[in-house]
C-alpha cells in the first residue's frame, strides 16, 4: 500500500525558513518522480517542485531560488526546504508520486500523480 506522510509545515515569519519531509512506503521509492504541490482554500492545487527518480529537479517560476528538493533514497525521503518565505507561500503542501515508474522529466501536473499525502500546513505571517 502506497503511502506517502508529509511534516514540517508550520507557522513562519516572512523571510524565515522551514524543512518540509515526505515519507514514502509501499513502492520502490527509487523509481518514482515525487512532487510538491500546495493548494490555498478556493484555488487549484498548484505545483511547487519536483525530482526525477534520476535526481533531475524542476521549479515553479515563484519559488525557484528559495525553495530546493532534494531526495533521501535510502530513507525513503522527500525534503522541501523553503527559504525567503513569503505571505503567498501560504498553503497546505502535499507531496505526491507519479503515476508511472522510470518517468524522466517531471511535468508538475496534478493528474501526473496517483498518490497523494495528507498534506501539512504552512503558514507565512508576522
Amino acid at each position: 500500500q502506497v503511502q506517502l506522510v508529509e511534516s514540517g509545515g508550520g507557522l513562519v515569519q516572512p523571510g524565515g525558513s522551514l524543512r518540509l519531509s515526505c515519507a514514502a512506503s509501499g513502492f520502490t521509492f527509487d523509481y518514482y518522480n515525487i512532487a510538491w504541490f500546495r493548494q490555498v482554500p478556493g484555488k487549484e492545487r498548484e505545483g511547487v517542485s519536483c525530482i526525477s527518480s534520476d535526481g533531475s529537479t524542476y521549479y515553479a517560476d515563484s519559488v525557484k531560488g528559495r525553495f530546493t528538493i532534494s531526495r533521501d533514497n535510502a530513507k525513503n525521503t522527500v525534503y522541501l526546504q523553503m527559504n525567503s518565505l513569503k505571505p503567498d507561500d501560504t498553503a497546505v503542501y502535499y507531496c505526491a508520486r507519479s503515476t508511472y515508474a522510470f518517468i524522466t522529466m517531471c511535468l508538475m501536473e496534478s493528474t501526473r500523480f496517483n498518490s497523494w499525502g495528507q498534506g501539512t500546513q504552512v503558514t507565512v505571517s508576522s
